[in-house]
């Protein structure tokens, strides 16, 4: 699945070349990233659309999930590689007889170009590999969640994930996941927010990334991740305060 990655979509299409069938979801994607992918794997499939920016997860998964046609089921993001150790466990599972319906992947998760290790960032596991008989696609808005029957199964191996990669994207993302978050605590009929909320969250969040998952180990990238979080907090509250006045 891919939005406008075209410095990573080359490279993560190579990693996914094992594959017997590669199914892309364009959304919201330039052309720039249909010419990448066609010259990186020329047998391809493409299914573009254009949406409400970061705020159909689940409908982007479901549509390469209908076009799939093989046993097994993989996913990946733009900003993902597969490492060949990981590809050598896939191939090692689906073609074994497992007991397991589908598995969690770790993500060695990169913050500003750099590996990242604390505040709960790893092993970050990922529910990604589902055996397609037992699959039903992907339901939810911002945090989606597959429909699966079956038992749980854990690979080992990393599945590479080069996420905030600067500033203006962290930005752009959280103005929009942001509006997601302040409209579900509202439907859930949050207490109204008053001025002490702010600190209050703010503090939480603080305590919970800085002191109790040492994110600040992570030197640098640690110290501006536990700050922007701060501001994410801030930013949910802030709109949901919003939602309650236009109440």
């Amino acid at each position: 699945m891919v939005g406008n990655e075209e410095n990573l979509i080359g490279k993560c299409l190579e990693s996914c070349k094992f594959a017997d069938e590669n199914i892309l979801v364009m959304a919201n994607s330039t052309d720039k990233i249909k010419t990448i992918s066609k010259k990186t794997i020329s047998k391809i499939k493409i299914v573009e659309t254009t949406d409400e920016y970061n705020k159909n997860f689940s409908k982007w998964r479901n549509m390469g999930y209908k076009l799939a046609t093989g046993d097994w089921i993989l996913y990946i993001d733009a900003d993902e590689i597969i490492t060949e150790k990981l590809r050598g466990e896939i191939m090692e599972i689906i073609n074994s007889e497992t007991k397991n319906s589908y598995f969690v992947i770790p993500r060695a998760n990169h913050f500003l170009g750099k590996r990242v290790r604390y505040g709960n960032s790893y092993p970050d596991y990922v529910k990604r590999l589902f055996l397609r008989k037992d699959f039903d696609g992907f339901t939810g808005i911002l945090h989606e969640e597959p429909v699966i029957r079956g038992e749980l199964g854990y690979l080992k191996n990393d599945l590479l994930h080069y996420t905030h990669r600067d500033l203006a994207s962290m930005i752009d993302k959280t103005n929009s996941w942001t509006d997601m978050e302040a409209q579900a605590l509202f439907e859930a009929k949050h207490p109204p927010v008053y001025w002490w909320r702010f600190p209050r969250m703010m503090l939480t969040k603080f305590w919970e990334r800085a002191i109790k998952q040492q994110m600040w180990r992570d030197g640098t990238v640690g110290w501006i991740s536990i700050i922007f979080e701060m501001f994410d907090t801030f930013v949910i509250y802030g709109k949901l305060w919003e939602l309650q006045q236009k109440k």
